[in-house]
């Protein structure tokens, strides 16, 4: 056997993509658990439960809100972006009464997806907050309910008081293409914050 001919095991071997953690954080009911299940490749991981009496005046999304469930522990999802790179999604609670589950979900992650209800920036303020605190970074997915924003951007960006270096962008969390557009956003602002080199 001519081992020069022979092929090499290590090369011919196929690539495995690198595995990337991903948050997906917000307020409650802001689309969280429907940005992980528009953009994953497998049936999404969801921990939803019925909302009851005992929520009243605490996990209230308004008059016109259909909600019915709430995420009590976490959502999982994940994407294959290329034969290089995979996504686990980790979405996060949105009441402040599960934020101890929060430090799990984001050890060891590569950056957040904030997502925002521009009818209720307030929501997002504890999440803002969360990951200024840690320094993970992370970027404002701003979620275009029926095809529109209450705000425009830039107001958004000026209410949320947030830096010029993290970018704020306008996604619909029930489309995939949409989707993957905001995390391609976030992976570019992690790589950016890694080489040290500005967001914007």
């Amino acid at each position: 056997m001519d081992l020069a001919q022979s092929p090499d095991p290590i090369r011919s071997r196929p690539s495995v993509p690198l595995p990337v953690k991903i948050v997906v954080a917000g307020g409650f009911g802001v689309g969280k658990t429907t940005t992980v299940g528009a953009i994953s490749d497998i049936a999404p991981l969801t921990t939803e439960a019925e909302m009851t009496e005992a929520a009243l005046g605490i996990d209230n999304l308004g008059v016109e809100s259909q909600k019915t469930t709430t995420t009590v522990a976490m959502d999982f999802g994940c994407v294959t972006i290329d034969q290089s790179l995979k996504l686990y999604l980790f979405g996060t609670p949105g009441q402040s009464r599960f934020g101890f589950m929060w430090d799990d979900l984001a050890h060891g992650a590569l950056g957040a997806l904030v997502v925002v209800d521009s009818n209720r920036l307030d929501d997002c303020y504890p999440a803002i907050d969360y990951f200024e605190h840690t320094g993970l970074p992370f970027i404002v997915g701003v979620n275009a309910f029926h095809g529109q924003l209450t705000h425009e951007l830039t107001e958004i960006r000026w209410a949320l008081a947030i830096s010029d270096q993290i970018p704020v962008v306008r996604f619909d969390a029930r489309e995939r293409t949409s989707v993957r557009d905001a995390l391609l956003v976030l992976l570019g602002t992690a790589l950016n914050r890694a080489l040290g080199e500005p967001s914007g």
